[in-house]
């Protein structure tokens, strides 16, 4: 496996706040992410990534979240394999202390 990139919850919150344009992808249950989402982010079960492929750019880098980071840096393993720019929000919400919008 490659080296996979990451991003600090805390590097992230000031790229929100900067105002830069970002593709957040939230691979929590639905029942997870009714507690809250970063603002932004698109809700993509990790489950329903291999069948939602059509929905990523292969020129543009999305950067997943979950609850602690393992599930996201899995979908980062599995989309880099594809050809995917990818990026783990390390630590996932747990460590996020920003905003959150209920969906």
């Amino acid at each position: 496996m490659g080296i996979m990139k990451e991003i600090t919850a805390e590097e992230l919150k000031k790229k929100l706040e900067s105002g830069e344009k970002l593709n957040l992808i939230d691979v929590r249950e639905d029942e997870e992410v009714a507690h809250g989402m970063i603002p932004g982010a698109k809700h993509i079960k990790m489950g329903d990534i291999p069948n939602r492929l059509d929905e990523f750019n292969q020129d543009e880098e999305y950067i997943f979240i979950c609850r602690s980071g393992a599930r996201s840096g899995n979908v980062c393993y599995y989309l880099q394999e594809m050809g995917y720019k990818v990026c783990n929000m390390a630590g996932g919400m747990l460590a996020w202390d920003g905003d959150i919008v209920q969906k």
